[in-house]
């Protein structure tokens, strides 16, 4: 069976492999979005942090023999106090700052995260294998499922929806919220403000490295992955709207989707159409899809 002349095979292989781009694009938009939209900070390192979870997946295993399972749990929680220490010694001492302030040092924290596994792995990738429980494929007739990419996706989504349950649903995300506004306040209340900031700080970077351990066995472990990833997540997150948690998982998804029926239909133009599409978005709404305007 053939689609505008494609086989259905194969325009599906493309839409899965899309949908798959578009969790890791919702995922590390999500953190992002959480980071800006509650501590207001441009978070460059992202990309990094990222290549960094999926570097200490391939490292647990390699040195310590510990499994995909194990760094799916640990990675992020590694990565995340890491984070908090960034955020405890840095960051916080910008926050009143412009923007750019912010941007910089991420930027400049970016350098030498990837400078340091640059010296000791090069810029080679290193193979990570599929864990035994997800391997193989499933028929389903009209196209051949992966199992593995089946479960980034099914794992993607769950965070990204929980994530945003927690903070626009619950009184935690409530007071989250409401510390950005008036952190005096809710510290009124009994909260630590600067604990909880530090915290989300902390999970914003975790969600970062755990889409690196999901994407370990996709694709080639690198110290310049996080990099050719960071812009085009950049660019998903303007589109959705910037502190947008709602429009991060939708545009995310949206626009992997997007990108993989280019390659199948223009591959041409599959490297630029994510950044087509922002160039009309902030034509017609400066502000984003989701995003408030002021």
């Amino acid at each position: 069976m053939e689609i505008f002349g494609i086989p259905l095979q194969a325009l599906m292989s493309q839409l899965l492999l899309g949908l798959v781009n578009g969790s890791f694009y919702a995922m590390l938009s999500l953190g992002l979005a959480v980071i800006f939209g509650l501590l207001n900070v441009i978070n460059f390192a992202h990309g990094a942090l990222y290549m960094m979870g999926a570097f200490l997946a391939w490292i647990g295993l390699t040195y310590f023999n510990l499994n995909y399972w194990v760094m799916l749990a640990l990675a992020p929680v590694l990565v995340g106090l890491f984070g908090i220490i960034i955020e405890k010694t840095m960051l916080r001492w910008l926050y009143k700052l412009d923007h750019v302030y912010g941007l910089l040092l991420t930027f400049g924290i970016t350098l030498m995260v990837e400078g340091i596994f640059r010296s000791f792995y090069g810029v080679s990738g290193q193979p990570y294998s599929v864990p035994d429980a997800l391997s193989g494929a499933t028929d389903l007739g009209f196209m051949v499922l992966p199992n593995y990419r089946a479960w980034v996706v099914l794992a993607s989504l769950s965070v990204c929806f929980a994530t945003w349950f927690v903070i626009e649903k619950t009184k935690l995300g409530a007071y989250l919220r409401a510390g950005t506004e008036n952190p005096k306040l809710v510290e009124a209340f009994g909260v630590n403000v600067p604990l909880m900031v530090t915290l989300t700080y902390g999970f914003g970077v975790a969600l970062a490295a755990f889409a690196g351990v999901l994407a370990a066995p996709v694709i080639q472990v690198s110290p310049l992955m996080g990099s050719n990833l960071i812009i085009v997540v950049f660019a998903v997150v303007v589109i959705g709207g910037m502190g947008s948690i709602m429009g991060s998982i939708i545009t995310g998804l949206a626009l992997g989707v997007i990108e993989g029926l280019t390659r199948v239909f223009y591959p041409e133009a599959s490297a630029t159409v994510v950044f087509v599409v922002m160039a009309i978005v902030l034509m017609i709404r400066p502000a984003g899809l989701f995003g408030k305007e002021k």
